[in-house]
């Protein structure tokens, strides 16, 4: 029996017996947490478990795991992880600023590892631009997307080297946007030529990750009335353009970005071109809707997730965590200051 082109989220730190006889039927492809699902190192451990065993095979299992405002497992289990643009801050040259990024990718992959969690939805390559909303602000590495690709890379290959996967997102580029696709759908205007040399540049850049994560977001050079999750014209873009052969998910489709019911939604999301759509308010009546506009994972898109899944590593790069960890800390002690901007709560990022 397949399994179907979603992932879905669950309601609390402990599995029903209505979520595990719907994920049982539906067959998702994988699951995500969030802050809600998350208690204790034990308890996730045993909740990832109990997900992956109500679909009777090693299901991924995804979780927002940025650092700063987007850290689902954080502080007192879990250390308090920088937002990006705090490696920057805290070296004193660029070549510093990428090994301090991959030694924050490699640890937060350790924290991941050890509870089941095989898939971050991280790095962000988006790229401010001067007068934009703050839903990027500090999740940015940095203002410039040479320097974004950069320390988007060191991240990814941290927590590749841990066994978990990165997710690179918001394809093709949500820096430029003046509003937040949580609560409505921005437009930018950019020309092609504008969005080439600045937005699409690190995704560009990291074309061969294995995962990627769209944008509810409307590019008017590219399609002037779908957000580019449910633009062909715009995932056509993502694939021949940017070069990105990978595995490509949906943003949370609950953001009000996009219109329609959730049945519609995820439909036209799949009928674009993307190859999973994600649900994460784990409401059951919402997921049963989703499930309604979700067919089995197929043809390339079933290529495309078994390639992903197959670079997991089996033994991570070797680690003296609490080494690491105190070099970790002693290269951002002092430096870290209050998140900017909006918290992004329990949304999907």
């Amino acid at each position: 029996m397949g399994v179907s082109a979603a992932i879905y989220g669950c309601e609390g730190p402990v599995l029903t017996a209505a979520e595990r006889a719907f994920f049982a039927e539906a067959r998702p492809w994988g699951f995500i947490l969030f802050r809600r699902n998350v208690e204790s190192p034990e308890q996730v451990l045993r909740l990832t478990e109990a997900l992956r065993d109500a679909v009777g095979r090693p299901a991924p299992v995804l979780v927002d795991q940025e650092g700063g405002r987007v850290q689902r497992l954080g502080p007192p289990h879990w250390p308090k992880y920088p937002p990006g643009e705090a490696y920057l801050k805290a070296a004193n040259d660029p070549f510093t600023a990428r090994e301090l990024a991959r030694l924050g990718g490699r640890l937060m992959a350790h924290d991941l590892k050890a509870v089941g969690i095989d898939i971050d939805c991280a790095p962000v390559l988006d790229v401010p631009t001067p007068g934009a909303h703050d839903i990027i602000g500090d999740r940015a590495y940095a203002r410039d997307p040479a320097t974004v690709a950069q320390l988007g890379r060191s991240v990814a290959e941290g927590l590749m080297a841990g066994g978990v996967l990165p997710v690179i997102k918001h394809m093709p580029g949500q820096g430029r946007a003046f509003a937040d696709s949580h609560k409505e759908l921005p437009t930018v205007e950019a020309s092609l030529d504008e969005l080439e040399a600045w937005d699409f540049a690190p995704f560009r850049s990291l074309s061969d990750m294995p995962i990627g994560m769209t944008a509810h977001i409307v590019f008017t050079a590219v399609d002037r009335k779908r957000p580019a999750t449910q633009s062909r014209k715009t995932i056509r873009l993502i694939r021949e353009r940017l070069g990105f052969g990978g595995l490509l998910l949906s943003d949370d489709l609950c953001m009000n970005a996009l219109s329609g019911t959730l049945t519609e939604r995820a439909e036209k999301s799949l009928k674009a071109g993307c190859d999973l759509v994600i649900h994460w308010t784990g409401d059951l009546k919402e997921m049963v809707e989703v499930a309604e506009g979700v067919g089995k994972l197929k043809g390339g898109a079933a290529r495309r997730a078994e390639a992903a899944l197959s670079r997991i590593v089996r033994a991570p790069e070797p680690l003296d965590v609490d080494e690491a960890r105190g070099r970790f800390d002693a290269f951002l002690s002092g430096r870290l200051t209050a998140a900017k901007g909006p918290d992004v709560g329990e949304a999907q990022a």
